[in-house]
C-alpha cells in the first residue's frame, strides 16, 4: 500500500528518501496561502529564492520582488507575505520573486522529489481529490519556524492525512500524532491555534484577518506545483495518474 509520512520541520528533511515521492510543502501562515491565493487570482508563476539578495537581484530583471522576515514585509520589496496583497489584479499574468522566513526555504529543499505542490487550507479538497489517486508514496513538508515545529503546520498535515486515510498507510509515528491534533481541533481550528506561537506573533501585529482568511477552508481549486523553477498553476498533464 502506498505510504504518507510527515517532515515536521525543513531541519529533518535529510531524514526522508525524496526519491519517486510526491511532497506537499506547508506554510498555512502564511507562504503557502499566499502562492496558493496569487495563483488563483491569475498570478502566471512564482520563482521561490531562499535569500534576500537573489530575490533583489530578480527583482531587477523585471520580477516583483516579494520579501518577507518574521512575518514583515521587508523594505524594498513590493510585496511582503499577506494573501491578501496577491488579490491585486494588477499582478495578473505577472511573475515574482519571492523569498519567506520558512516556506521558500521547504520548497528549495523539497527539490528532488518527484513532484512538489503546494498544500493550504485554501485547496484543501482540490489537493486531497489529487493526492488520492497519485500511484506513489506521499511527504508532506511543514515549513515550521526557523528550524522548528509550529501547530499550524502540523495541524494542516494531520487533516491531508485524515483525508486520506484510506488511501494511504502510515510510514512512522509522526502521521497518527499529526492526525490526532487535527481530529482534537477540526471543529474550531482557530480556537485550537489560539494558543501557538505564530498565531501570536500575527496577532501582535495586527494580522487577525490574514489569520481568519489562512484558515478558511477550500476557498479557491488550483493547485500549484513546482515545475523546474517556478510555481505554476498545475495542468493536466501535470498530473502523475
Amino acid at each position: 500500500m502506498k505510504k504518507i509520512d510527515i517532515c515536521l520541520t525543513p531541519d529533518l528533511i535529510h531524514q526522508h528518501d525524496l526519491n519517486g515521492t510526491v511532497v506537499v510543502v506547508i506554510d498555512i501562515f502564511r507562504a503557502t496561502t499566499s502562492i496558493t491565493t496569487a495563483i488563483s487570482h491569475g498570478v502566471e508563476a512564482i520563482r521561490p529564492v531562499a535569500s534576500l539578495g537573489e530575490c533583489q537581484e530578480l527583482k531587477t530583471k523585471g520580477y516583483i520582488g516579494a520579501a518577507e522576515r518574521g512575518g514583515k514585509k521587508v523594505g524594498g520589496f513590493d510585496l511582503g507575505n499577506s494573501p491578501f496583497s496577491y488579490m491585486n489584479p494588477d499582478l495578473e499574468g505577472k511573475k515574482i520573486a519571492m523569498t519567506t522566513t520558512n516556506g521558500t526555504i521547504a520548497l528549495k529543499k523539497s527539490v528532488g522529489a518527484l513532484q512538489v505542490i503546494i498544500g493550504s487550507f485554501l485547496n484543501y479538497s482540490a489537493l486531497l481529490a489529487y493526492l488520492e489517486r497519485l500511484p506513489c508514496d506521499l511527504l508532506l513538508h511543514c515549513a515550521g519556524w526557523k528550524g522548528k515545529v509550529n501547530m499550524e503546520d502540523t495541524l494542516f498535515a494531520g487533516a491531508i492525512v485524515h483525508g486520506l486515510k484510506q488511501a494511504f498507510a502510515h510510514d512512522s509515528d509522526v502521521p497518527l500524532m499529526a492526525e490526532n491534533l487535527y481530529k482534537q481541533h477540526k471543529g474550531n481550528l482557530k480556537s485550537g491555534l489560539a494558543s501557538s506561537s505564530h498565531y501570536n506573533r500575527l496577532l501582535g501585529m495586527d494580522l487577525e484577518k490574514d489569520i481568519d482568511y489562512c484558515l478558511k477552508l477550500d476557498g479557491c481549486k488550483v493547485i500549484p506545483v513546482l515545475k523546474g523553477n517556478y510555481i505554476q498553476k498545475m495542468k493536466l498533464d501535470d498530473m502523475l495518474f
